[in-house]
């Protein structure tokens, strides 16, 4: 079956919804978004507490990564969202946008236009901040963006420890100042989460000339020559093709994007013939440059029962969701990772090099250890902000069933660990201020070693993991590795554009989902001719 559109969209994530949206509100436009996974019903999606059940199962593609010979030559779990919203949809909701200083290295690194100054106006436009407002922030824009209503005691006193070793307490990590410590604001609105899916998409799903396609494996970019003219995908186990008069728009993630290019004889061409796929156009940085933060955390037991722990327990779980349902208050209404810092590993550093995110109870994410039963717990992951490690994503084979073969090389750089050493480090004092010590009963990892920069190395190499943060694949520039131009359009290709988290040029200093709404929102621009 054969249908027309004007734009194609491929991927319904944080970005895909964007486009769809923005592109669907003028009339004459007929736009087609297709995206592998469900709707976003599942209940948990719309709870804020729900992403801690969400970083396995149904909801992702089961990723893993290959065996990565700096940590230990562990087989890492690689979360990547299938479900419309994507990663919006399922990820912890903290709302933070990178140091300026990221969007103008970006402009240094090639991306022409891509400064501080040339897109901030677009994180305004996107942000429907409840509290703050002025140059630094939006108010009317389809993300909501909300305070929490009442952090958890031991999210307070996360702050008050971190001000107890000298890191100051900052309101607003999007403001001026990055640096310091305080209680994340999240994409969340009225106690409910905030995806892409649901500030941007659900009220442009009554448009007749939008058509969204879940449940469909897109197999290949269809092209004429060097013009990309449509896509193939199935749906229902029937075989589709959507055409594309004007564009067909890439969305599919920093994992996605370059496998369907791959797949579609985009990318490095030695690599495309090893898998039999006839090459359209060789691209060598397809793939290529992949970045993530590499977390690690640390686990605390304490003394009561004063973090979201005892939630655990059947009582009081009927009794947080019945407060839930009835007042759309209470633990259900909290995203567990409620306070965060920035700060320096290097004193020298021009800006915040770490990252800090503060669980009010342990073991809430996939593989993350927890404490004994019957106790309640903390957790404080960190990470560098900036790695200088750099991975990839290559085909196991031409079959797109077959997920990719995903090499974020974590600890792949000297630099990396020694940053993400020091970060350790923090953390450990960070739970031995007297604040957090009021509640600790005492700090479960890392065991043994004792407090030295090689025992926080080693134990950084056993339990880090990924930050769910990957980025760079098909990087924006003008060099050899280059993907897309400024203007998102693949180089030496007509028709075709990628609008995610793929085009960025290196990775931000901070959580990367209110950057790639940005992309999305510029990339509209960019089709639409206003920019």
């Amino acid at each position: 079956m054969i249908t027309g559109f004007d734009y194609v969209v491929v991927g319904g994530g944080s970005a895909g919804c964007v486009l769809a949206a923005r592109l669907s509100r003028n009339p004459a436009v007929r736009v087609c978004l297709i995206e592998a996974g469900k709707r976003d019903t599942n209940p948990l999606i719309h709870m804020p507490v729900g992403f801690a059940k969400m970083t396995t199962g149904p909801l992702t593609w089961g990723l893993v990564t290959t065996p990565q010979k700096h940590a230990n030559n562990r087989q890492i779990p690689y979360v990547q969202a299938r479900v419309l919203g994507g990663g919006s949809s399922i990820n912890a909701e903290v709302f933070t946008r990178g140091h300026p200083s990221d969007f103008d290295r970006w402009e240094q690194e090639g991306a022409d236009g891509w400064g501080f100054k040339n897109i901030q106006k677009y994180f305004i436009r996107s942000e429907g901040n409840s509290i703050l407002a002025g140059s630094w922030h939006g108010t009317d824009g389809p993300l909501g963006v909300s305070n929490l209503d009442c952090p958890n005691p031991v999210s307070r006193a996360f702050v008050q420890s971190c001000q107890e070793i000298g890191i100051p307490y900052n309101p607003d990590f999007n403001g001026p100042v990055q640096q310091g410590a305080g209680i994340y604001q999240l994409t969340v609105r009225n106690n409910r989460r905030c995806s892409t899916a649901v500030g941007y998409l659900r009220p442009a799903l009554k448009r007749k000339n939008l058509t969204v396609i879940t449940g469909a494996m897109v197999l290949k970019v269809v092209f004429e020559g060097k013009r990309a003219v449509g896509v193939q995908y199935i749906a229902d186990k029937q075989m589709h093709t959507a055409r594309a008069e004007q564009e067909v728009l890439v969305t599919s993630g920093a994992i996605g994007t370059p496998k369907l290019m791959m797949l579609s004889g985009v990318g490095p061409a030695a690599h495309l013939k090893e898998h039999g796929i006839p090459v359209v156009h060789d691209l060598p940085g397809v793939g290529q440059n992949l970045q993530d933060h590499f977390g690690v955390d640390i686990v605390a037991e304490l003394k009561g029962h004063d973090s979201f722990d005892k939630y655990n327990q059947y009582k009081w779980m009927m009794w947080a969701g019945l407060q839930y349902s009835l007042f759309r208050s209470g633990p259900v209404a909290s995203n567990v990772v409620e306070g965060g810092a920035f700060w320096y590993g290097d004193p020298a550093a021009s800006c915040p090099d770490l990252q800090f995110h503060f669980l009010a109870g342990a073991g809430a994410e996939a593989g993350v250890a927890s404490v004994p039963k019957g106790t309640s717990g903390i957790t404080l992951n960190s990470y560098t902000l900036r790695p200088k490690a750099r991975g990839s994503v290559t085909l196991r084979s031409s079959d797109p069933r077959e997920a990719p073969i995903v090499d974020p090389n974590f600890l792949g750089h000297p630099d990396d660990l020694r940053t993400t050493a020091e970060g350790v480090r923090l953390s450990y004092e960070m739970f031995g201020s007297h604040s957090l010590q009021k509640y600790i009963s005492k700090v479960c990892l890392p065991e043994g070693g004792g407090r030295t920069l090689k025992s926080y190395e080693d134990y950084a190499r056993q339990q880090g993991r990924t930050s769910y943060h990957p980025t760079c694949t098909c990087k924006i520039g003008r060099d050899e590795m280059a993907v897309v131009d400024p203007r998102l359009h693949v180089h030496g290709l007509e028709g075709i554009r990628i609008c995610d988290s793929s085009v960025m040029p290196s990775l931000l200093g901070s959580n990367t989902n209110a950057a790639t709404v940005m992309i999305g929102e510029r990339a509209a621009d960019f089709i639409l001719g206003n920019a």
